[in-house]
């Protein structure tokens, strides 16, 4: 058994669609979990034509196919920029230092998988050589905003006791605050160096990129006594992908292209409530 899942901007999923989609695959109950927004039905089997029916209703809603057993996952591992914050936090940093249309280029070419994380990495750093430390703070301060619907989601899932990982190719000054004020119960990312109360231009290493999420979520799902499978996964960039595809679900939310081919699950009109949805959480259940 298979559930069919349409997530949509609030006040704009079309019933007639939810219903004309559900009849046409022979779908049983229709079960709305938010009016307007969240819809789901169950089907015996696996649409063969999935990639078209997610095509046709693009411009209206995200549609996804999930197993219907063990949809609630006992632990969130969450990418940060652009996933958990709506910013790339290097690139906010470069705005500062008179670098930002170079070091957002080199991004933006990264997270779609066209250059090494590692060596794109080292070279936007680089960068912001020279950068005061105390412009980290004035970031944080005026530039950085939540992702909307993310305190729900890791606040829902927390009372329903899973455990929940930021873990980030970004910098350890960013995620230490957006995981306090979140509710992440850790952190994992890069550091910057620091002399003399500016950035040298270099990161410590090991650098904490793709290979590193593998390594968390088999470290964190060993120390917590669970499997990959029990675990839901967000990301949007290609260092995301290993860890997006090793967990029970993982959903590429706002993802570059390349990220969205190789994801079974997308999410691109939702914000991170939708993986609430995707767990079955009715939107009466989110905290």
């Amino acid at each position: 058994m298979h559930i069919v899942s349409l997530i949509a901007r609030p006040d704009t999923l079309d019933s007639a669609l939810v219903l004309a989609l559900c009849n046409g695959l022979g779908g049983g109950d229709i079960v709305w979990l938010s009016p307007g927004e969240a819809a789901e039905f169950p089907v015996a089997v696996a649409p063969q034509n999935l990639d078209d029916l997610r095509a046709s209703v693009a411009d209206r809603a995200d549609l996804n196919l999930l197993p219907a057993a063990g949809r609630r996952k006992k632990m969130l591992l969450a990418d940060m920029d652009s996933t958990m914050i709506q910013q790339e936090c290097i690139d906010e940093l470069a705005d500062e230092a008179g670098v930002g249309a170079r070091v957002k280029d080199i991004t933006a070419r990264a997270m779609n998988g066209e250059l090494d994380f590692e060596g794109a990495l080292t070279e936007r750093v680089g960068l912001l050589r020279g950068l005061p430390e105390a412009v980290i703070d004035t970031v944080l301060a005026d530039r950085i905003t939540l992702m909307p619907g993310g305190p729900a989601l890791l606040a829902t899932m927390k009372q329903g006791g899973a455990y929940a990982a930021l873990v980030s190719g970004g910098f350890t000054a960013f995620t230490a605050r957006v995981a306090d004020l979140v509710g992440f119960d850790e952190n994992r990312a890069n550091r910057l160096l620091v002399e003399n109360g500016h950035l040298t231009g270099e990161v410590a290493r090991p650098i904490l990129g793709r290979a590193a999420k593998v390594q968390a979520l088999e470290e964190i799902t060993a120390r917590l006594g669970i499997t990959p499978t029990d675990v839901i996964a967000v990301g949007d960039g290609a260092n995301d992908l290993d860890m997006l595809t090793r967990a029970g679900m993982g959903v590429a939310l706002h993802a570059k292209p390349s990220v969205q081919a190789q994801c079974g699950l997308r999410i691109n009109r939702g914000d991170l409530s939708a993986l609430l949805y995707l767990q079955g959480y009715a939107r009466s259940e989110f905290v």
